[in-house]
């Protein structure tokens, strides 16, 4: 599959005509305007430049929101991302600020939709076309602005590059904000086709249009933005006329508006074909099916984020541009010194409490689990020999999970599906450390092990997990890990927004709003494929009462479950203001620095910063060099330039 955003990278920088803060006075260039737009292989480059200031969120060492929440914890916080996670970043230093950028990237829209009915030889339908792609982008780098900062400036026009100071743009209350760019969709989606396939994917859809709409109301109807807004708030007012920029009261009625956006958006999704991903039977390479012999909703899961061999119909929203060889798939796999695979992203204590047990519950509620000792050292027998190799040692945590949990961790004496390679010994040794019958690599964390640290004497600086555990979604089984670096590689879209979401999110504000029987259809719709009981069987079983409460708390935790590493979780624990209670809290793991499983039991706080500023960091800063040269702009509350 061709990915349109391979154009992107090169039109952003061939034809981006400035890159300068939007309010500046833009440079001089070498290449005219009329340049841009003089045929119609120039009008649609210029039209993928537009596209080309959106955050890759696939990028690991700087992406906003990948590694950034409470999800994972890595070797490498030495890079960019790591300031989130220790909450390190203000206004003088946002680390990673999308305000500069994405209004660089409605600047060049804005300058598209004054040049697109002067290219000469291009026909009506195409104008119509990308008309609405430009205002679709125009509408989504807005919703990124808003989810980032609340209330935002609102461009609707070309900046006007002679602006003076005093008419420079102020921020516009949060509420209009929503309703500016839920209509700015609603407009787009009109005369945006619902899919579009091989060469055109990646291009804004109606289906896109209306799924971002639902995200932006579910969004303003959280207690972020909606409960606890009055409260935390209340002074965030513009600077010169006072204008409240936050909501004053809690509005009900905005979970009736975001439960009907996520159904208009689940409605046109399913009626053009999109539904979860339920494929199983994909096998990869020559060998055929012991190159990954797991099956049911473990095979399923597994492949969900990975199947790239024709248009994944679960996703709404994808990202298509290439992660790179610093990306998640590279980071993930176990340690080769010359492979490129750096043994380094590693699920947390907390994350790994997330997935529920084979019955659907959680480990503490299941009355089949609770009293166990989680950390107690067991050897994997017959009937949990398709969770982990036979007779190895792991900890009774490990087992009896469910399917997603399988799927996308590795833990000591599981599997982690990947390529033989006869010449890289750490893939390729039968004592212990491969299952010679498949592909499949055992996994050793203690000391000396495959996944392990190093050796008792030799311990690697960087490149291993900090906590005993390892990603694998994301990862190819078809991965190849060569002793001679590299390796074959399997990239594949990754999943910006996908009908699960949109299920999950309508389970959400049909609880918010009392329609508890419409919550629990749609949250079982997610279970049915994860391979767990409905929500009823699962808590018939403690005999819970499956209340508004109850509901709100299971809907969350599923969320977190199956948007595991999806760039979620650093937003949802914002809006749901959870973020305090979790983000502030070091990760912890078991004891990689151990030569014996007995030692390696233990639960062991692992020692990288972790810190949240309640309730500053809810919201992200705006760099003070923007409000510095902006009277009109007020900064969020706790941030150095909040008041003037």
């Amino acid at each position: 599959m061709k990915s349109i955003y391979r154009i992107f990278i090169a039109a952003a920088v061939t034809f981006s005509l400035a890159s300068c803060n939007f309010l500046d006075i833009v440079p001089e260039e070498n290449v005219t305007k009329e340049d841009t737009y003089s045929d119609k292989e120039k009008a649609e480059n210029f039209l993928y430049s537009c596209y080309g200031y959106l955050p890759q969120c696939n990028i690991a060492q700087s992406s906003l929101d990948l590694f950034t929440g409470d999800e994972v914890v890595t070797a490498f916080e030495h890079e960019t991302f790591s300031a989130f996670p220790k909450g390190n970043y203000t206004a003088a230093s946002p680390v990673i600020s999308y305000w500069n950028t994405i209004f660089q990237g409605i600047r060049q829209c804005y300058m598209f939709l004054e040049a697109v009915d002067k290219t000469p030889d291009l026909d009506e339908d195409k104008k119509v076309d990308y008309k609405a792609q430009t205002q679709f982008l125009i509408a989504y780098y807005h919703y990124l602005l808003a989810r980032c900062y609340g209330p935002i400036i609102l461009v609707n026009e070309t900046p006007n590059i002679d602006n003076t100071v005093e008419t420079f743009a102020r921020r516009t209350p949060y509420d209009e904000c929503v309703k500016w760019i839920c209509d700015k969709l609603d407009a787009a989606a009109a005369d945006l086709p619902e899919r579009r396939d091989q060469i055109e994917y990646g291009l804004a859809t109606s289906v896109a249009a209306k799924a971002v709409k639902a995200k932006m109301l579910l969004y303003a109807a959280s207690p972020l933005f909606n409960e606890r807004a009055p409260e935390l708030y209340k002074n965030l007012r513009d600077p010169d006329n006072g204008t409240q920029l936050m909501p004053t009261a809690y509005d009900a009625n905005k979970w009736v508006k975001a439960r009907e956006a996520i159904k208009e958006a689940i409605d046109i999704a399913e009626q053009n074909g999109y539904h979860l991903y339920t494929k199983q039977d994909r096998f990869i390479g020559e060998a055929g099916k012991n190159q990954y012999p797991a099956a049911g909703p473990v095979r399923c899961l597994r492949l969900m984020t990975l199947d790239y061999q024709e248009v994944n119909p679960e996703v709404l929203l994808p990202e298509t541009r290439k992660e790179g060889w610093y990306g998640v798939l590279s980071k993930s796999l176990p340690f080769s010194a010359s492979g490129w695979a750096w043994n380094g992203v590693c699920p947390t204590w907390a994350m790994l409490n997330r997935f529920y047990t084979k019955n659907g519950l959680p480990w503490d509620e299941d009355p089949e689990y609770k009293n166990v000792d989680k950390l107690q050292i067991v050897a994997i027998d017959s009937a949990h020999q398709e969770q982990g190799q036979l007779g190895k040692q792991t900890i009774a945590f490990n087992l009896d999970r469910e399917p997603r949990y399988y799927a996308w961790i590795a833990f000591q004496g599981g599997y982690y599906e990947v390529q033989n390679d006869p010449s890289n010994p750490a893939y390729t040794m039968s004592n212990g450390k491969k299952n010679t019958s498949d592909t499949r690599l055992v996994c050793d964390f203690v000391l000396g092990g495959n996944c392990s640290l190093g050796t008792p004497t030799v311990k690697r600086t960087g490149n291993y997990s900090p906590g005993g555990y390892l990603n694998k979604k994301f990862v190819s089984p078809n991965t190849a890990v060569s002793a001679n670096g590299g390796g074959s590689r399997e990239w594949m879209p990754f999943p910006v927004i996908r009908l699960a979401d949109l299920y999950l999110a309508y389970a959400e504000a049909c609880v918010e709003t009392g329609d508890l029987t419409t919550a629990k259809t749609y949250l079982n719709k997610v279970r049915q494929r994860a391979g767990i009981p409905d929500v009823e069987t699962s808590w018939a079983r403690v005999g819970a009462t499956l209340d508004q409460a109850k509901l709100r708390q299971i809907v969350r935790q599923e969320r977190m479950a199956e948007f595991y590493l999806e760039c979620q979780n650093f937003w949802d624990m914002r809006r749901w203001m959870l973020a305090e209670q979790y983000f502030g809290t070091k990760a912890k793991g078991l004891n990689i620095n151990a030569t014996n499983m007995t030692n390696f039991a233990e639960l062991h706080e692992i020692q990288y910063e972790r810190k949240f500023e309640a309730p500053t960091q809810y919201l992200l800063p705006i760099p003070i060099d923007e409000i510095n040269k902006n009277p009109r702009l007020v900064n969020n509350p706790g941030y150095t330039g909040d008041h003037r």
